[in-house]
Parts: C-alpha cells; structure tokens; sequence
C-alpha cells in the first residue's frame, strides 16, 4: 500500500505539485511578501500536475515503452483521467474566481506585472503544447529545452506569487532586484536539473536525434564541463549577493546547502541510476531548495529582530 501511494507520488507528477507550491512560497519570503490565500497554492499545484501529466498521456509511444513510469500511466490510466479532470476544472474555478474577485485590480495592472502572466505560459506552449498539433516544438532543442523548462519554472515560482499579490492588494509595484536575482537563481538552478535528467533519457534522445548536452558530449564533459561549473558559478553569484546584501551566517548557509547537494548529486551520476533515483533525488533538490530558503528566512537573526 505504501508503495503504491509513492508511485503514484512521483510517478504521478503530483511531487512535481508540491514542489511548485514550496518554491512558491519560498520566493514570497525570499522578497519579503506575505503568504498569498491558499487557493493561489491550489492553483500552482493543480497547473503544473496537470501540465506535467499531460505530456504523458499525449505521448504516442506510451503504449510501447518500457519505463516503470510510463507503464504506471497504462496501469492507472482511468484515475489518471479523473485526476487530470480535477486539476483542470479546479484550475479553472479558481482562474475564474480571481479573475473575477479581483478584475478592480486587474485594470490597473503594469507591462512589467503583465509580462511574466503572459510568457511563462508561453514558453510552457512553446515547449510542450505544439508538439501535440505534431508541429515545431522547442523540445527538439536539445541544448535548449533546459533553459525553457527553467525559465517556465522560475516565471511560475518566482513571479506569479508577486504578481497575484500586487493584483490582490491592487497596488502596483515593480519586481525588486532581489527578485530578479531570485529569479535568475530559480531559472539557472532548475535548467541544471533539467540538464541532469537529460542523462537518464540518454538512450531515447539519441535515437530520436535530439542532441542534448550528454548525447552531444558525453556523460564526463556534461558533468564536469557543464553542470558542476554552471553549480559553481551559481554558488558565486550567490555568495556575491548575499555579502552584497548583507546576509546573516545562518541564511548564507542555509541557502548553500542546494548548490552543495546539487554537486553531489552530480558526481552520483556518473554510474547508472534508476528512474527513482532521478524523481525522488534530483527532483528532491527543488524541495530541498525550497526548505533551505524557508528555513533561512524564519532562522535569520535579523529578520527575527
């Protein structure tokens, strides 16, 4: 029984969910803002199970393939339906009641608050959506599809809470440049995961000509040459800001600890690795991102003063 309800977990992209929704949160209190009403949560958690599953139930080699995950999605086809139903008409509703409830702030919403509403959804359209109309889609970009992936990841967790909150208490401010920064972390943190899952579908995305990094150049060059420096890089521009800014001990720890997992991870790559482990402890970064920078805010002596 245990083991079912964490297939369905993971397999079900329903970790993909809460994720979403700790990111979310997390880059609220990274910028300083309050909690928005529960059902934005609802509605980040919803969207992005349903976008997510979505991709697996129009994939036309399902039937065929012999991935644990995908032969879930045969196996449990009927209540993946009634699942993504429910996503959709939830998402829906609450689409409708915002929109509604707040249409007074809605009109007075700025370029720069309607900009990011408009393009994470669609890059998401531009990776995902038209590939289903058997037309161009960007994921046949190998060396691309990351950063579209962390693009649409870092708009939806970084931006949109901002954005509803503004639109919720109608006023109308500018991203900060902490959240910018933030923004920028989210997306180069998320395309590197991304450029690590890439590995685990080596074998597929070489046989349809995708040239992602690891097909294009190796197992050893993608790890050492891409994700561990891109890790780097990101860990230094962290610790720049937050010297910058003044960052207590204990939120500069806190917040390295992802980027230091992050690495270790990628040396655990070098041998091959099941389809758990990419789902429960890559995807688990974004989790563990989540809470470090959660617990960062609430830990940090001069927030508490």
């Amino acid at each position: 029984m245990f083991q079912s309800i964490i297939k369905a977990v993971f397999f079900g992209n329903y970790f993909y969910g809460i994720c979403a929704v700790a990111l979310a949160i997390e880059a609220s209190l990274q910028q300083n803002y309050s909690f928005n009403p529960p059902v934005f949560y609802v509605l980040v958690f919803t969207v992005t199970v349903w976008f997510y599953t979505l991709a697996y139930i129009k994939d036309p080699s399902i039937k065929t393939s012999r991935n644990p995950r995908t032969r879930w999605f045969i196996q449990y086809r009927v209540y993946v339906l009634y699942s993504q139903r429910l996503c959709l008409i939830s998402s829906s509703i609450i689409l409708l009641f915002f929109l509604y409830k707040y249409r007074v702030g809605l009109t007075g919403i700025s370029k720069g608050q309607l900009w990011p509403l408009l393009l994470t959804p669609l890059a998401a359209l531009l990776y995902y959506g038209l590939s289903f109309l058997g037309s161009f889609n960007l994921r046949r970009i190998g060396w691309l599809k990351p950063f579209i992936i962390g693009f649409t990841w870092a708009g939806l967790i970084t931006l949109t809470p901002v954005v509803f909150y503004h639109i919720s208490h109608q006023t109308n401010q500018s991203m900060s440049p902490t959240g910018w920064w933030l923004f920028l972390k989210n997306f180069m943190f998320v395309s590197v995961l991304c450029i690590m899952f890439d590995i685990k579908d080596y074998a597929s995305d070489a046989n349809h000509n995708i040239k992602t990094f690891v097909v294009a150049k190796g197992l050893r060059f993608t790890i050492f040459s891409i994700i561990v420096p891109l890790t780097l890089a990101g860990m230094a521009s962290f610790l720049a800001f937050a010297i910058y800014n003044g960052f207590s001990v204990t939120r500069l720890l806190f917040n390295l600890i992802p980027f230091l997992a992050m690495i270790l991870v990628a040396y655990a790559l070098k041998q091959r690795r099941t389809i758990f482990f990419y789902l429960t402890v890559i995807d688990g970064l974004m989790f563990l991102k989540a809470l470090c920078g959660i617990l960062a805010y609430y830990f940090d002596s001069t927030h508490l003063r």
